[in-house]
């Protein structure tokens, strides 16, 4: 085995943990999201502020582990603005959260469907891939509904869902 063979095979084992906890995360924080009937008091704003501080942590973690992907660290720079957005957004209402939420979720897309081009080769991407123009068209859709007559946060729930199943996919197709 090269050192590259090594090196790919190593990267694919931690993105298979990393991926396998991402799923395991949105699946809790969906959960939790639902649970607090997605309004904005104390839990639901922590809530929304935690889901890109998470996002923050696994990109280090990615990055660490392949230090080849810039975009990695633009999305740890996006996902902790977007933390601090998500924060003072929170107490100027659902329309606020989905707007800044849209907005990143459209960010963080695009940053997804390039690091998942790159990573093709390891196998397991095409649901990164997929995962990342979604999101790219969810966010969009979260801006425009953020103006609608009564906004709820529900579809950011049914999101994290939706990416969380993204990642088991992406995981179990790693190749090993």
């Amino acid at each position: 085995m090269t050192t590259l063979d090594t090196t790919t095979s190593s990267l694919a084992t931690t993105l298979r943990r990393l991926y396998f906890v991402r799923f395991a995360f949105a699946i809790v924080w969906a959960v939790l999201m639902f649970a607090s009937h997605s309004r904005l008091g104390a839990v639901g704003i922590a809530l929304v502020v935690l889901y890109p501080l998470f996002d923050v942590g696994a990109a280090v973690v990615d990055a660490r582990s392949s230090r080849t992907t810039r975009g990695l660290y633009v999305n740890i720079a996006i996902s902790s603005v977007a933390a601090i957005a998500l924060a003072f957004a929170g107490a100027s209402g659902v329309p606020a959260v989905l707007r800044v939420w849209g907005a990143w979720a459209v960010v963080s897309g695009l940053i997804q469907l390039v690091v998942g081009l790159g990573r093709r080769k390891l196998g397991g991407q095409w649901s990164m891939i997929l995962s990342g123009g979604l999101s790219v068209l969810a966010g969009a859709s979260f801006v425009a509904t953020a103006s609608a007559a009564n906004p709820s946060l529900t579809n950011i729930a049914g999101y994290a869902v939706l990416g969380g199943i993204f990642f088991l996919v992406s995981a179990i197709r790693l190749k090993r």
